[in-house]
């Protein structure tokens, strides 16, 4: 005779353990829950399309919360920490999962919205050097002052930029330096000119 109970799962991570709201029917009973090891995945769906529905009101929700924000200029503590929690939102369900080998990253993409002053007051050329799928190195070689007096950029400007969000149409990255950046899609046909 079998016996039957529901338990908890038990998900093991490198960090900790993350508890399961979901039962489990297991066929024989010895214990309140079980371990499972496995990698925690987040946003896993059997309905792509409904996860599309909700990236695009997550965005639209996003895109009106950084619509009065003069590119991030005019943003309070409170407004950035509204736009980061959205962003969190827009991240979860990022349709991209490889960034840097993306088709959809080609093209001219326009700032909407920062959390670094610094970028805010200048404009910056750089070099970007893939880490991993979805992480590139930062060299800067110049900063524009006023948007016209060019200056070269010392060696120690560097940094990292993490892309944690990809469509047809919405880049959101992550500075090293905890600064957030989301750009929309304003030319897809362009491309970097090819050096040499």
């Amino acid at each position: 005779m079998a016996l039957s109970c529901v338990s908890t799962v038990m998900l093991a991570t490198p960090y900790h353990y993350l508890s399961s709201p979901f039962p489990v029917s297991t066929s024989s009973c010895c214990c309140a829950s079980r371990i499972v090891k496995s990698k925690w995945r987040m946003n896993v769906s059997f309905f792509p399309s409904l996860i599309k529905k909700d990236a695009n009101l997550i965005k639209q929700e996003l895109l009106e919360a950084i619509h009065p924000l003069d590119r991030g200029a005019e943003a309070t503590p409170q407004d950035q920490q509204i736009v980061d929690q959205i962003t969190r939102k827009l991240e979860a369900v990022n349709p991209t999962k490889a960034p840097l080998k993306s088709e959809l990253l080609n093209g001219k993409w326009e700032l909407l919205y920062t959390t670094s002053a610094s970028i805010l007051q200048i404009t910056v050329t750089a070099d970007l050097t893939p880490v991993n799928a979805k992480k590139v190195a930062v060299k800067f070689d110049f900063f524009k002052i006023g948007g016209l007096i060019p200056v070269k950029a010392p060696d120690r400007a560097v940094g990292a930029l993490e892309i944690t969000y990809l469509d047809e149409d919405l880049r959101v990255s992550r500075g090293d330096k905890g600064n957030l950046f989301i750009l929309k899609m304003v030319d897809p046909s362009y491309r970097v000119p090819a050096s040499g």
